[in-house]
């Protein structure tokens, strides 16, 4: 069985009205010898409110058109549902999942009329789960939000369902109280009006403050600046999203600022540089969707 089978174009599917009943010798008496285009490779056959998927074969693929020489059904009508998603893009399998899940979580195919009234397809739809590490704020959580808008276009991607993991910083701040707090920066902190994040001072090393006895909540590279402009020990909460990963129980994708321009792969986690382009955060996609790449472990 092909999980998650969505059509790689929307002309590689045609709808007709079949016949009256939609079993497989019915189908194959209404497709075998028909002429369908040369670029079909499945048939959506509709009778009433059923449908049914079938998948055929041509004698030729060179002219316009060319008759059915062989067919086979791929979802029978009462294991397929059909629904209008307007504002899907049928060629997204990600958006094809998120549609079959809420719309006919019972079907075994879903056929979608979606974005542009064009018509496919998921057969067998079993979205990969990824789970996404992730600090807080800023909201939205800016790798998560990446992958998603990511996902919106991959066409080419298998379907996805991110599983955000995501740690907040006033509570991690928290497992060692302390009357001051330095920051790393001020990004996705409260605008005015909103509430403190820490029931404490806090600094930003950002714009490198007098020193006070403050508590650093941030990562390596935090520490290391911190050294050079300070030059003394400081007490340090790790707030590295790429060692608050740890391990999950499939493909984890995390960030590291550490990490400056490239992509990095280790036992099932994949980690993007801290200010990731969508192009690294595609390429973050498609490793944890890959199986078997070698370790290519993260800078310590």
């Amino acid at each position: 069985m092909t999980l998650n089978l969505v059509p790689s174009q929307y002309r590689n599917v045609s709808v007709a009205d079949g016949p009256a009943a939609l079993d497989e010798e019915s189908l194959r008496a209404f497709l075998v010898g028909r002429p369908v285009y040369r670029r079909t490779r499945y048939v959506v056959a509709r009778q009433g409110g059923a449908s049914a998927v079938v998948e055929v074969s041509k004698e030729s693929e060179v002219p316009l058109f060319s008759p059915v020489v062989e067919m086979s059904v791929l979802a029978r009508a009462d294991e397929t549902a059909f629904v209008d998603a307007p504002e899907t893009d049928t060629a997204v399998p990600t958006q094809m999942a998120r549609v079959a899940a809420r719309q006919a979580p019972g079907a075994r195919c879903v056929v979608v009329r979606g974005r542009y009234g064009h018509v496919s397809f998921i057969l067998d739809p079993a979205p990969i789960r990824i789970e996404v590490v992730e600090v807080v704020p800023p909201w939205p959580p800016k790798l998560a939000d990446q992958l998603s808008r990511v996902l919106e276009l991959a066409e080419d991607l298998p379907p996805v369902e991110l599983v955000p993991r995501l740690v907040d910083l006033d509570a991690l701040a928290a497992t060692r109280p302390a009357e001051h707090y330095l920051f790393p920066c001020r990004a996705g902190q409260p605008t005015a009006g909103e509430p403190a994040r820490v029931a404490a001072k806090v600094s930003y090393l950002d714009e490198i403050p007098e020193r006070a006895p403050w508590t650093l909540v941030g990562c390596a590279r935090s520490r290391s600046i911190h050294d050079w402009f300070y030059g003394d020990d400081v007490p340090v909460v790790d707030m590295c999203p790429r060692r608050l990963a740890g391990t999950g129980s499939g493909p984890v994708i995390t960030k590291c600022c550490l990490l400056e321009d490239r992509v990095s792969q280790e036992a099932g986690l994949v980690v993007v540089p801290w200010g990731a382009s969508l192009a690294q955060i595609l390429e973050g996609l498609r490793l944890a969707l890959t199986a078997g790449r070698s370790a290519d472990p993260v800078p310590r």
